[in-house]
Order: C-alpha cells, then structure tokens, then sequence
C-alpha cells in the first residue's frame, strides 16, 4: 500500500505537542513499518528543512513532494473550490493527516488524528487569526468525510461525538507516547547540567540548587499559568517555602503580556524565573531538577508535560478537567483549576510529605510504561491496514 502523509505543519519547525506527535509517529513507522510505501507530502513556500531522520527509508519506499505554494493559497482553494484533489496529481491508497489540515481527497481514504476540540469549548482561548484559521478548515465536514478517525485520549473521541456528531464506530483511540530521553538521569549529571545551562542566578548553583516548583509548556490562556504564579505566592508565605523558585519555561504564546504582568505584580517576582522556550536536553535537565511540576491547564486532549514529568521521577500536580484524568489516573494529584488554594495546598503536600512524594513518583513511573511510541505506530498502523 501506498500511504500519503500530510507533515505541512512542520514547516514552522515549532515544538508544541502536534508537532511532536507528528515527528515521532512517524520516525517509528518508517522504522518498524517495511511493508508500506510512503510519500511526505511537504509543501510550503517557506519552511524549515524537514527535521524527521527518514535515513532508513531513503533507500527505498519513501517520497518527499513539495509543491512550492504557499499554503494559505492551498487552504482558501481547497476550502472554497476543492481544487486540489490531492489523490488526483500524487498516486496514493491512503491519506493519513496528522492534524485537520485542510486537504481535498476524491477517492483515496482519508485518515485524521484530532488532537482536541479547545477551540469549539473555549473560543476566548484563541486570537482572531488561529479562529479564522480553526473556520477555514471546516472542521466538521473533515471529521465527516474521513475514512477514520484516530482520537489521542477517550476525552476527545466524546468530544467528536457530541460536539460533531461522528459516529464512534468511526473513531479509533490511540494514545500518544513519550519520548526515551525522557527520563530519571544521575543527580550529579543532572546539578552540572543545570549549572551549565541557566547559572546560579536562576535554577541552582552547582550541586547546591534551590528548591523549585515547574512549570514547562506554551504560555498561553488556556494553560492557566497566572493560577501558578499566585498558588506561589501563597506558598512563599509560609517559612518552609522561603528559600523555593518558581522556574516557568516554555515559548510565549498569545497573551504572553498577561503572564508578564502577573510576574511583575507578584511580591516574590525575585523567586520566579521566566526561561523561555528551552530544548529537548534542558527539559530534561529542568524535569530531574524539580520538587514538583504543576500544570492546571484548563483543556487538554492529552497533555505531554505531565507525563515527561514522571518519566523523569518528579511528583506531579495536574488540572481534573478534561484528559488530564484519563491520562495520569491516580499517578498525580488532581485539582480544580480555578481554585488556586487547592493547587496551594496540593504543590505543598507533593512537596513536603515524602511519604506522598515517594508514592507519586512510583506511580508516575509506573504509569508512563503505558505511553510508548512504538505503541502509537503500531496502533496506527493497525487503524490504516484495516481500512478495505
């Protein structure tokens, strides 16, 4: 068979949770998968240099198509005219979207990855040109015409139904995975790292760091970051926080400005240290480090950072809405996320109760060995060579 991936979104070379979705997948099904063809489909007036190691399939098996248009082009002719039929200029079996980039198929079956619905539930969340872009897709007729649908968490697939009205029997459920770097290092490896890479000043002099709560992801309004900043201050109140940071890192999303203004209102804003987008050795690096991670995010459809996070064996607090309990069960503390005393109260007991510590960190150790990608490829590939 002959299957047409659509990778148009790694053109930006971002790093957010589709982009990484989107790479990994398919580095492991051109790794375990040698008896498909595959054709990338990666067009773009201006992209980055494609960033996936295909090396093992260069020998054979394996297309990369670039068009050269601009795919704002591509999006208005498809979404108005369905020109192009993508099937009727590259020869394929199947189509597989990562992600609901509009795409014209005529006859091909088309198979899309939804990742989740934040932007029907929170349309505040988003600025005018992501909700323009979110309308220009036509997000229900894709969903529809789809051949299958592969959902990322049980919470998305319900939302497909109810929200879209797909039928389930359409939806298939395969859970991301975590990457293998992702993971408990040597406390030793861990302090000259940190030293090394943000200096005494922010995360900890050398084998004599700070104490510091984390938070690592997109600094936007639906991560509900400011909740943070204030369950911080409640903590620096009390004497056996004095000495603690707050590390936030991650790249600036939308309102970023409102972060910044909750930073700078806050009596502890020497304690809180702003990183910025960090790389995949630093994640690493900030995950071993940290006394716990806490993420109150308000929607996910699976939510990556939480489980980075116990791979790397750090006590995890996590929002109970939306994926977020499906995905860490009772390997975290849940919280509401708008109650920022509760996420207070539940930062304190992760931190300070090393009897609840030492459970949390087995448990989320344990409950990551359920995310692996060479299970997402095979399941994937399961849902793709079952289509007639």
């Amino acid at each position: 068979m002959q299957i047409l991936v659509d990778i148009r979104l790694l053109g930006k070379g971002g790093v957010s949770g589709i982009e990484e979705y989107t790479r990994n997948l398919l580095q492991q099904i051109l790794t375990i998968d040698r008896s498909n063809d595959y054709i990338l489909f990666y067009n773009g007036l201006r992209k980055q240099l494609l960033d996936i190691n295909v090396a093992p399939r260069l020998r054979s098996g394996i297309k990369v198509i670039d068009w050269h248009l601009p795919n704002k082009v591509l999006d208005f002719s498809t979404r108005f005219f369905r020109f192009p039929a993508i099937d009727n200029f590259i020869k394929t079996d199947l189509v597989f979207s990562p992600h609901f980039n509009i795409l014209s198929v005529r006859k091909a079956p088309r198979v899309i990855t939804f990742h989740d619905l934040s932007f029907l539930h929170h349309p505040s969340f988003f600025s005018w040109k992501q909700k323009f872009w979110h309308w220009l897709q036509n997000i229900k007729k894709q969903a529809r015409e789809a051949e299958k649908i592969i959902a990322v968490s049980e919470f998305t697939k319900n939302d497909l139904v109810n929200l879209l009205g797909i039928s389930p029997e359409k939806i298939s459920v395969v859970y991301s995975g975590i990457s293998e770097e992702f993971g408990k290092i040597a406390a030793s490896s861990t302090s000259d790292l940190a030293y090394r890479q943000a200096g005494a000043s922010e995360v900890g002099a050398r084998n004599d760091h700070k104490p510091y709560i984390l938070y690592l992801g997109t600094l936007e309004p639906r991560k509900n970051v400011p909740a943070i900043i204030r369950a911080f201050n409640i903590l620096k109140n009390k004497a056996a926080f004095r000495d603690w940071q707050l590390v936030i890192a991650g790249r600036p999303g939308w309102l970023f400005e409102d972060i910044l203004r909750e930073i700078s209102a806050s009596p502890h804003k020497g304690d809180i240290v702003l990183k910025g987008a960090v790389s995949p050795e630093e994640r690493v690096s900030l995950y071993n480090l940290a006394k716990v991670f806490v993420y109150p995010s308000f929607f996910e459809g699976f939510g990556f950072p939480p489980l980075e996070a116990q791979a790397c064996g750090c006590p995890v607090v996590v929002s109970d809405r939306t994926s977020l309990p499906e995905i860490v069960g009772d390997s975290a503390l849940l919280v509401n996320p708008w109650k920022v005393e509760d996420l207070a109260n539940a930062v304190e007991e992760a931190a300070l109760n090393n009897q609840l510590r030492g459970k949390l960190i087995k448990a989320g150790q344990e409950n990551v060995k359920r995310f692996t990608w060479k299970k997402t490829a095979e399941e994937t590939l399961e849902v793709f060579n079952n289509i007639k």
